[in-house]
C-alpha cells in the first residue's frame, strides 16, 4: 500500500520562510503520512519511508528525528538476516507505545461506561451478543470465502480493508514455510482500552473473521497485550495446522 501525502516542495524549495503557516501544514501532512506509514507496516527503514512518500532522505530523517525527540518513535538496530546488500544493515523505525496512545481512540471512557452499564443490565451473554453484532457490521460486505484456491486469501484480503475503513489500520502478509497461510495485522485498535475490560470484542472478532473465512484462525498478538499489532493466522493447510 503507498500512502502519498501532500507533496513535500517545501522541504528544500529556496526563498520558503520557515514561519510560512502553508510550511507548517505541509509539514504536518507530511508528518501524518510518516505517523501513518510506521503505524501500517513498522518496523520500516528510513530509505522505504522515502520511496513509499516521495520525500527526500533529508527530509525523512528530520521526521523521524522529530519523533523519536518527543518519544513516539524509535529506531531498532536490524538483525544480520535483514541486511538487502553489503555495509550494516539500516535501522529500522517504528511507533513507541507513547505514539501510539496518541492515537484517536472512539470516546473510551464513554464507551467503557456503556459496555459496564449492558453488562449490569443484560450480563456477560448480552456483552457478546453486542460485540459480535459490532464485527458483523463492520464485516457485512465482505464476501465469504469460496472453495477455489486461493480464495481465503482473498477474503483476507477483503476482510483486511472493511477493517481498515472502520479505523484498524489492516494488511495482510504472506506466511511461507511448512504451514502456510496469511496473517492478518491490525496496526490499530480504535477501542483496544475498552477491549482491556472486554475482551469480548476481541473474541467476537476472532470469531466472526473464521467465519467468513471459512476456515480456523489463531490470534497470535494483541494489542491489549502490549504487542505492536493484533495478528491473526490463518492457515491454508488446515490440515497440517492439527
Amino acid at each position: 500500500m503507498k500512502i502519498r501525502p501532500e507533496a513535500d516542495r517545501s522541504l528544500s524549495a529556496p526563498g520558503v520562510s520557515p514561519a510560512d503557516g502553508s510550511l507548517h501544514a505541509q509539514d504536518g501532512h507530511t508528518r501524518s503520512a510518516i505517523i501513518r506509514l510506521l503505524l501500517e507496516s513498522g518496523p520500516i527503514t528510513a530509505s522505504r519511508i522515502g520511496e513509499q512518500l516521495g520525500l527526500s532522505a533529508a527530509g525523512v530523517r528530520r521526521h523521524l528525528d522529530a519523533l523519536i525527540e518527543t518519544g513516539d518513535a524509535q529506531a531498532n538496530a536490524a538483525a544480520a538476516w535483514q541486511q538487502a546488500g553489503r555495509g550494516r544493515p539500516a535501522k529500522r523505525y517504528q511507533l513507541t507505545a507513547v505514539g501510539r496512545s496518541k492515537l484517536e481512540h472512539t470516546y473510551d471512557d464513554l464507551a467503557s461506561a456503556a459496555m459496564r452499564q449492558l453488562r449490569e443490565i443484560g450480563g456477560d451473554e448480552a456483552v457478546r451478543t453486542f460485540a459480535r453484532k459490532r464485527i458483523d457490521t463492520i464485516l457485512a460486505e465482505v464476501e465469504p470465502a469460496g472453495v477455489e484456491d486461493g480464495d481465503v486469501e482473498a477474503a483476507a484480503d477483503r476482510i483486511a480493508g472493511a477493517l481498515s475503513r472502520a479505523g484498524y489500520a489492516t494488511t495482510t502478509t504472506q506466511v511461507r514455510g511448512p504451514i502456510q497461510g496469511v496473517q492478518i495485522c491490525q496496526h490499530h485498535c480504535p477501542v483496544s482500552h475498552v477491549a482491556e475490560e472486554f475482551p469480548e470484542l476481541c473474541e467476537a472478532e476472532q470469531d466472526a473473521m473464521a467465519q467468513v473465512l471459512g476456515t480456523h484462525v489463531q490470534r497470535l498478538a494483541t494489542i491489549v497485550n502490549g504487542d505492536l499489532a493484533c495478528t491473526t493466522h490463518v492457515p491454508l493447510n488446515p490440515a497440517a495446522s492439527q
